[in-house]
């Protein structure tokens, strides 16, 4: 994908092991009105744009350069995995292998969360269990950046064990009360309620 091939956003690259593989990719439409539609991609056309920065990524970086990117990204989440489980409070998620690093906590992680934002930190929040993570790239391997995400949630950590009943607020209480609904398809209804007002026309004067 993009975070990984180091190029821009909407492009990506598949590679299938057969071309009998490869066959089930395939959209064929023989009965539109439009005539016979056959494409090789699953969503239809493509822009040649990112098909030609996509390339131009591949054989800039090569082989040997996505290789030594990744190691790189292995030894910084092992660093930061490391550095989590020294952390009161934060428990480090299953046992993470590559680059997706996640934690919980004995606190309301989601209070975390904010705490993480307000410092500039753009990290996605999990439910089922409640749960932070980080999808690390080589942009966090510059020298310090980890060192920095483990003091800033160090000091969060230490901030919340300090006010253990403290309710949420903002984006901690919204994603707290959705995780407790029961019924997913309220949650859902509610997601799309949100997007049709953020595209809608109407005067919200």
């Amino acid at each position: 994908n993009a975070e990984y091939g180091y190029t821009y956003k909407g492009s990506s690259v598949v590679l299938y092991r057969t071309v009998e593989m490869f066959f089930h990719q395939i959209t064929s439409t023989s009965e539109w009105a439009g005539g016979v539609y056959a494409s090789p991609t699953l969503a239809g056309s493509r822009p040649g744009a990112n098909i030609a920065v996509t390339w131009a990524a591949m054989m800039s970086f090569g082989r040997d350069g996505y290789v030594s990117a990744t190691k790189e990204v292995i030894a910084g989440a092992r660093y930061l995995i490391a550095g989590l489980e020294k952390i009161p409070g934060v428990e480090v998620m299953g046992s993470p292998q590559v680059s997706c690093v996640g934690w919980t906590s004995t606190f309301n992680i989601y209070n975390m969360s904010t705490d993480l934002t307000k410092k500039g930190w753009n990290l996605a929040v999990l439910q089922f269990p409640a749960g932070i993570h980080i999808a690390l790239t080589r942009r966090h391997m510059a020298p310090g950046v980890i060192d920095e995400l483990l003091s800033d949630i160090r000091e969060s950590a230490a901030l919340q064990m300090s006010k253990p009943h403290e309710k949420a607020t903002g984006a901690a209480a919204m994603y707290g009360m959705a995780a407790q609904i029961p019924d997913r398809s309220i949650v859902d209804d509610i997601a799309k309620e949100f997007w049709k007002l953020y595209y809608s026309t109407n005067d919200r004067n």
